[in-house]
């Protein structure tokens, strides 16, 4: 008989940044929560033209939505943006207590601000979990281009610590997190556990290579990602022109999968730089971004190096590492660690270095498939959800205090 060990408990999740079940990481802790027995409710935005629903349930899981807050350039909207969704998800809250109920809150972040609501129903016995997936500070910086003596930068380090303060367990996604957590947050280390986000290989599937997805050029380069101002994808836009035009190459074609705020700007550079061999698809299908994954030659990450891309995981490495996919990165100590050999990485935000390293792994076919092999079976070994699931129980059944 299967173990369910949550069996009669009750789990509130709440998420802030996309909508559920399009957020791969929190749906994935939903169901596997739900697999070992509890019930399991999740709060998230509704999305823009999918997932619309004020009130669903799916596989099982109760999902609750509320209307997105349109985001607009500037400090006080950035902050605007963290109470309006506080105050949605406050609300939805207290309908998920009185129609479902609950038994712990599970919050993530960003924004730091959901500590409140763990607050307030810890006067009616409930449980908090942290589950930290960005450090908020630093990318705050990192979208900002501020410094760290800024005032709103000490207002995140403060809600950060008061988060940190508030959880019974906190739940992280990677060591660097995990350090954060330790040194900066004062939790001690039993009561943290890293639960790495590993992508849910159920929406992919490896199809034949395709030479049509190639529009006629010999190979073919693919980006994966939301387009934000701290993913770098005008770095990646910089080696394309450096590659076309500097080192003469127009036998390469450059696919940018996924939508995001800045894909709009992207496409506008890539247009003013002249680029001819460069596609944006927006957002896709899963069985789309699979073919042009199973097609592509190799897969690169623009992310340059600050101290919130440094220390953050980037889910699309492990996504291009589950195709056997080499990969072209900047030198980041978390996509080192989830890499290794699967990937060449640039000198420190080096256009020109980036494009060189491209340009080296297109032309040395054996160096491409060695790479690809190797990717394959560390995800397979290490990095799929799979391997992730033991310390989402762990921590589950400490805040539980269960054996």
């Amino acid at each position: 008989m299967k173990e369910l060990p949550f069996k009669g408990k009750k789990v509130l999740i709440i998420v802030e940044n996309l909508p559920v079940p399009f957020d791969r990481r929190v749906w994935m802790e939903a169901l596997t929560l739900k697999k070992y027995g509890a019930t399991v409710s999740v709060i998230s935005p509704k999305g823009k033209k999918k997932y619309l629903e004020k009130e669903i349930v799916i596989d099982g899981i109760n999902v609750f939505r509320y209307k997105p807050y349109e985001a607009k350039e500037g400090f006080f909207p950035f902050f605007w943006e963290f109470f309006y969704c506080w105050w949605m998800t406050f609300f939805l809250t207290w309908k998920v207590f009185f129609k479902v109920g609950f038994d712990v809150i599970h919050a993530c972040n960003p924004p730091e601000t959901f500590f409140l609501i763990g607050i307030f129903f810890k006067v009616f016995g409930k449980k908090f979990i942290f589950d930290h997936h960005d450090l908020s500070p630093e990318l705050y910086l990192a979208k900002m281009g501020k410094k760290k003596g800024d005032i709103f930068y000490k207002a995140l380090i403060l809600l950060e610590k008061l988060t940190f303060k508030t959880a019974d367990v906190v739940i992280t996604t990677n060591n660097s997190h995990r350090e954060i957590a330790i040194k900066r947050g004062g939790v001690e280390e039993d009561r943290i556990f890293i639960v790495r986000s590993g992508p849910d290989t159920k929406r992919f599937k490896i199809h034949e290579p395709s030479k049509k997805l190639k529009q006629g050029k010999r190979f073919m380069v693919c980006y994966l990602g939301e387009m934000c101002k701290q993913d770098g994808v005008e770095l990646l836009i910089d080696a394309a022109y450096l590659i076309e035009n500097k080192f003469e190459r127009d036998d390469v074609l450059f696919v940018m999968i996924g939508g995001g705020p800045e894909q709009p700007n992207m496409v506008k550079y890539a247009k003013e730089k002249g680029i001819k061999n460069m596609f944006f698809t927006g957002r896709i299908s899963d069985d789309e971004l699979s073919k042009y994954l199973s097609s592509c030659d190799l897969c690169v990450d623009p992310d340059p190096k600050n101290d919130w891309s440094d220390r953050s995981t980037m889910n699309k490495i492990m996504e291009y590492m589950y195709f056997g996919k080499p990969i072209v990165a900047f030198d980041l100590k978390e996509n080192s660690f989830s890499a290794k050999d699967a990937a060449l990485y640039a000198r420190e935000n080096s256009v020109e270095d980036f494009a060189k390293l491209i340009v080296r792994l297109l032309d040395d076919g054996a160096l491409r498939e060695k790479m690809g092999k190797f990717g394959r079976e560390r995800f397979e070994n290490f990095l799929s959800w799979e391997h992730s699931v033991p310390n989402l129980v762990d921590a589950y059944k400490k805040v539980f205090n269960l054996k």
